[in-house]
């Protein structure tokens, strides 16, 4: 069965500065119309990285669409859809921590919110880090806090990191370094 849609019209409601939104109009696998709602946005980067004494990297900051502080590993937004992920990944890892990594281990890609948003978020794991200053953006006010992967693991599994992409890099480097 073909479930591809073809647009069929695209119009943009709002352009900013991290988000576009439009709605379409698709013919179906039927043939019947219908519409859809987008968020198009540049995609992102999370980066696992993890000390030689075996703990991850956090940072809790306010995450104002919630209205609260969230614990999450190092991530960000890519500045242009085509911006190469890892390259987006270093920056946000040296931003957020002052952290470098000698090595970087692809995890993978998750669709966030594919029913309504086109967002990619790439996944790595860092390791042979090492450490400098920390270089936020003048609007990123964050604190990095040090956890033992395997509570890390136990946290995740009792809802005590409630971030999406956080949760999974932590989930797939355990079980990277299991095997």
């Amino acid at each position: 069965m073909n479930l591809k849609e073809e647009t069929l019209i695209r119009e943009y409601q709002f352009r900013g500065r991290i988000i576009n939104l439009r709605t379409d109009t698709v013919k179906l696998p039927n043939g019947a119309e219908a519409g859809r709602e987008v968020v198009e946005h540049p995609g992102g980067v999370c980066v696992a990285p993890l000390t030689g004494a075996g703990e991850l990297l956090f940072v809790r900051q306010y995450r104002y669409p919630y209205e609260e502080v969230v614990l999450e590993l190092p991530a960000g937004k890519r500045d242009r859809k085509n911006e190469e992920p890892l390259s987006c990944g270093k920056r946000e890892l040296l931003e957020e921590t002052g952290a470098t990594a000698e090595n970087y281990t692809f995890l993978g890609k998750v669709y966030p919110t594919p029913g309504f948003c086109d967002e990619v978020i790439y996944l790595y794991l860092a390791t042979g880090l090492s450490f400098g200053e920390a270089q936020p953006d003048e609007d990123e006010f964050v604190e990095v806090e040090r956890i033992p992967l395997e509570r890390a693991v136990d946290m995740v599994m009792n809802n005590e990191i409630t971030d999406a992409k956080t949760q999974i890099a932590i989930l797939k480097t355990a079980r990277l370094l299991k095997q």
